[in-house]
């Protein structure tokens, strides 16, 4: 492993549990408290469709549709008003609590930031910048952060090569020196590491028969602190 000198963290699995996603009668309900917005009452139906409908598609094609895209084609379908979709998303997601910071990993996170180590959230979400940047102000750990990297605002989600990318670019250090830490084996430990990252996959499970040998696994990101202890000192 090269020196570690930034770390891209995930968020669902990794340092959260997994926070409810909202269905079509909340997003009418938190729509109708917009100014302008006209909405039917076919809409709560119209949008679980088209979400099970680009469910299936986006699986098939290894992708997944932005939230703002889902609720504007069931707006088109029903005849539903939204003047601004970014408001509107806002909106919701402000409605629907996210997950909650493990508190043992918000201390992980702390840790490492004042080890000197800068961080990067990286992760997969239809939550916007502002409603997740909450989260982590909910937690304590907003300013642990040097950037945010989140699927929503890039409209690309893990494993499209352009998120690694995208955290390379956040990070300002060549991708052999980012250490992506993540519980999903595709995502978050075999993609990166392709994209010249190292990797550690967060996983209380027996180890993936299909996760590479120079990949470690940790129970929990409370561990992280140690392991990187005992590979290497970090960067201060």
């Amino acid at each position: 492993m090269a020196q570690v000198r930034v770390l891209a963290l995930d968020f669902v699995g990794t340092l959260a549990g997994r926070g409810p996603a909202p269905d079509g009668q909340l997003v009418a309900e938190a729509l109708r408290t917009l100014p302008g917005t006209v909405v039917p009452d076919t809409f709560p139906a119209r949008f679980d469709g088209v979400t099970r409908r680009f469910r299936l598609t986006d699986r098939a094609r290894g992708v997944r549709t932005p939230f703002a895209a889902r609720m504007r084609r069931a707006a088109q379908d029903c005849g539903a008003t939204i003047p601004d979709l970014r408001l509107a998303v806002e909106a919701v997601f402000t409605a629907v609590p996210d997950a909650r910071v493990d508190p043992r990993a918000a201390r992980a996170v702390r840790a490492l930031r004042a080890s000197g180590l800068p961080c990067v959230l990286a992760s997969n979400t239809d939550r916007p910048h502002a409603v997740r940047l909450q989260t982590l102000r909910a937690a304590a750990i907003a300013d642990c952060f040097d950037a945010l990297v989140l699927s929503s605002s890039l409209g690309i989600r893990k494993p499209d090569t352009r998120f690694y990318a995208a955290v390379t670019h956040a990070a300002g250090c060549p991708p052999e020196n980012i250490l992506f830490v993540g519980d999903n084996p595709d995502n978050d430990a075999i993609a990166p590491c392709a994209h010249g990252m190292s990797a550690v996959l967060i996983t209380e499970r027996p180890r993936p028969d299909t996760l590479p040998p120079g990949i470690a696994t940790l129970p929990h990101i409370g561990e992280l602190v140690g392991h990187l202890n005992r590979v290497q000192r970090p960067v201060s």
